[in-house]
This record gives structure tokens, C-alpha cells and sequence, in this order.
């Protein structure tokens, strides 16, 4: 069944896709042990898609407020390279991204949850809430999730950013015959 495709992605024409982390990535839970190690839960289907995009050439990058070994250590699974955690200013870390790929604003996905997420949100052609965003954030977004954050909202926005790049048919079939990409 072929994702439906919001009309901002379509104008976007995402090259870059940017994620919060907790909240978004995440349930929003942590875990820290006695011995002061920590444990996240991330969504499978969620890093599935994200291998998709980063296949077809689409750039991936995550920030995130925390520090974290454990979120460093997914991306690296993932193959997501342009990760920032302890960042307290998202918009001037997201501005230093951009500068850094190359990739315009207006090309630009940005998927957050939080107030902290707001600023860097009114920066890109296109701003995601996930479904269990702060009212706020979810007022701001152009675009909503119908999954909450840690359970499928990024899969949703993979699938969104390739059905807006023409590119959800094909990677579909490879998926179904098994191809590569």
C-alpha cells in the first residue's frame, strides 16, 4: 500500500531529514542503572527506513539535547554519521549542519517533539510533530504523524520523504523481489 504523500513534502523535495532523538527516535523513556549507564529503546521499523533514505542519496542527521553514548552508538548501527547530542541550542547546530552539507533549508525535513525543538522547526522547508508532541509543537508543525515518537512516526516520515521524491514505487518493489537498491 503506497504512504499518502503531504503536499509540503511535494514542494520540499527533502534532501536532508533531521531528527530529534528522544521523543522522536525514542518513547521518550530512559533508563539509568545503578552503575550510571543508560538504556533507550528505539523502534526497528523506524531505523529500517532510515537505511532506506540514506540509500537514495537522502541525508540523515539527528540532534539531540542529551549526551549519549547509547544514541551514538544506534546511529553508528544505522549508518547515520552527522550526529549531535548535548545540544542546547538545536537551531544554531542545525544552521551548522546546513552550512556543512551544503543542502538549503527549504530542503530540508526537521521532525521534533518538544519546545526545545521549535526553533530549529521554523528554519526548514518542512517541519514534522510526532503524534505525542507538546501541544505547542504539534500547533507549529506542518505536518503531524499519526504514530507517536518511538513507534513508527520516523518510518511514517521516511515513507512521506520517498512517495514526495517519486522514489517510494521502486524502492517498494526492491523490498517485495528482494533487489538491492
Amino acid at each position: 500500500m503506497k504512504p499518502e504523500n503531504p503536499n509540503p513534502l511535494q514542494e520540499c523535495q527533502p534532501q536532508l531529514l533531521v531528527l530529534d532523538v528522544d521523543g522522536v527516535l525514542t518513547d521518550n523513556s530512559l533508563w539509568i542503572l545503578a552503575d550510571g549507564s543508560e538504556m533507550k529503546q528505539f523502534h526497528v521499523p523506524d531505523g529500517a527506513a532510515i537505511r532506506w533514505l540514506l540509500q537514495q542519496g537522502i541525508a540523515i542527521a539527528w540532534i539531540s539535547g542529551r549526551e549519549s553514548t547509547v544514541t551514538h552508538q544506534r546511529a553508528q548501527e544505522l549508518g547515520v554519521e552527522d550526529v549531535h547530542t548535548g545540544i542546547r541550542d538545536k537551531a544554531a547546530c542545525l544552521q551548522q549542519i546546513l552550512e556543512n552539507t551544503g543542502i538549503a533549508a527549504e530542503h530540508t525535513v526537521y521532525v521534533g517533539d518538544d519546545l526545545i525543538d521549535l526553533p530549529p522547526m521554523a528554519l526548514v522547508g518542512v517541519s514534522v510533530a510526532v503524534a505525542n508532541s507538546q501541544p505547542q509543537v504539534l500547533e507549529q508543525a506542518d505536518l503531524v504523524t499519526s504514530r507517536p515518537g518511538g513507534q513508527g512516526a520516523v518510518r511514517e516520515v521516511c515513507e512521506w520523504i520517498l512517495v514526495a521524491r517519486g522514489l517510494w514505487n521502486e524502492r517498494f518493489r526492491q523490498l517485495v523481489t528482494g533487489e538491492k537498491p
